[in-house]
């Protein structure tokens, strides 16, 4: 009964975190980390509950990943694609060298900085939207930009893991033939993966398909209708997927944002059951953010043990590493925004503020690097969790400081010229 005790520890600390997040406006994620070390340094969750709580967060983070996925339209991603993807590159390759860079000066390891440069890539898209819609900008250009920004970081940040992770698993002894095979299974998986969105899914196929006897006649459209289990299917194909990506030596989480990527809507759509994708959306987010997926985050959090000694010395490292990432975040990506994406400067800087949070795949890193590959030391891993903590906590306090210059400048380009009518 033990690991059940410590389920409804974890729960009532997820319930506490979310009114918590409610009150600071910060994302829950930093909260459910904090309840998590909370509960472990106090001593509710430092014996080991076996395989349970580990289990159940593991699905947790398939779950979020899947969920993100899923809530990303395809098409309006492509269509953004063309006008985002140099604040995504510029405002992702800049962080990854400066955290690259400042893990080689203090730790002198080179899968130790590969793993830091990998955690401060992708950006925390759900609390810029959050710290945005508090502002009243959630439908501006700017969010625009950002958002279909960090869907890029995310998805080049997935293939980073898939082909970055076994190497600083095998450390030095990585020679070119093990390379490309790594790279080749991250190919053979998107393809993969893009030959189910774009020629198994779709119910009008054409070309050779049509050929198919089975595939020629039914697509996702009947496979969702069937016995009213959308629900269902879609979560056997998210966990499917994920485990494709671990067979292939990828993280499950890496297969299962994936599957939420390729999944639309139209495939819901059939016999007038128009409403099912809506129901389905919502069931899918509750367990993803509400009772399961919160778990991963609080069971990452109890392996921050206060240890005072430690937290003293990597002052410095904190300091140094989020002053890093503050500044190269910023400077890239309102760079990028203004010379590749067409935008004014006070557009450009809320894009580089929008762009600083770290949740969900940063911290999905740190727990294949630190809590299963045991890549990160423990002064590397403290110190990649007090950045993202508070590079999150900059986010909002940036965008609400900013936010009258932007909406002036708004203001300025929507009032006519003077001698005009």
């Amino acid at each position: 009964m033990e690991p059940l005790f410590h389920l409804a520890w974890i729960w009532i600390a997820v319930f506490a975190a979310n009114i918590l997040a409610r009150k600071t406006r910060l994302t829950p994620v930093v909260w459910f980390l904090a309840m998590g070390s909370l509960l472990a340094n106090t001593g509710v969750l430092a014996e080991p509950s076996g395989n349970f709580i580990p289990g159940l967060a593991m699905l947790g983070i398939i779950l979020i990943m899947f969920a993100l996925g899923f809530e990303e339209k395809t098409d309006n991603f492509l269509y953004s694609v063309k006008k985002s993807w140099g604040i995504a590159f510029f405002g992702a390759v800049g962080p990854f060298l400066a955290a690259y860079a400042v893990a080689d000066y203090f730790w002198n390891d080179t899968s130790v900085s590969l793993m830091c440069g990998l955690t401060m890539t992708a950006t925390a898209v759900s609390l810029t939207m959050v710290s945005l819609q508090n502002e009243g900008l959630q439908n501006s250009p700017a969010a625009t930009r950002i958002m279909t920004s960090a869907v890029l970081d995310d998805i080049a940040s997935l293939a980073l893991v898939a082909i970055l992770v076994p190497i600083a698993v095998g450390g030095g002894s990585i020679n070119i033939v093990n390379l490309v095979s790594i790279a080749a299974k991250a190919v053979a998986f998107f393809i993969i993966v893009t030959a189910l969105g774009a020629w198994l899914f779709p119910h009008d196929v054409r070309g050779w398909l049509k050929r198919v006897p089975f595939v020629r006649t039914y697509g996702m459209q009947h496979l969702l209708a069937f016995g009213r289990h959308s629900t269902l299917t879609v979560l056997l194909l998210a966990l499917l997927v994920g485990l494709l990506a671990h067979e292939l030596g990828f993280h499950p989480a890496v297969g299962a944002y994936m599957a939420g990527l390729i999944l639309k809507e139209e495939y819901f759509q059939i016999q007038n059951e128009k409403g099912s994708f809506a129901d389905t959306k919502r069931i899918i987010d509750n367990v993803a953010f509400s009772w399961i997926g919160p778990i991963f985050f609080v069971e990452l959090g109890s392996h921050l043990i206060f240890d005072w000694s430690i937290l003293v010395s990597i002052i410095p490292h904190i300091i140094i590493l989020t002053v890093a990432i503050f500044t190269i975040q910023v400077a890239t990506a309102a760079l990028a925004a203004r010379y590749t994406g067409g935008m004014d400067w006070p557009s450009s800087m809320l894009i580089g503020f929008g762009m600083l949070g770290r949740a969900e795949l940063a911290f999905v890193v740190m727990d294949i690097a630190y809590v299963q590959s045991s890549i990160l030391n423990t002064e590397a891993f403290y110190t990649l969790m007090a950045t993202a903590f508070f590079l999150n906590i900059l986010v909002p306090i940036t965008i609400t400081l900013w936010r009258p210059r932007y909406v002036a400048a708004m203001e300025a380009a929507k009032s006519p010229a003077p001698g005009e009518n």
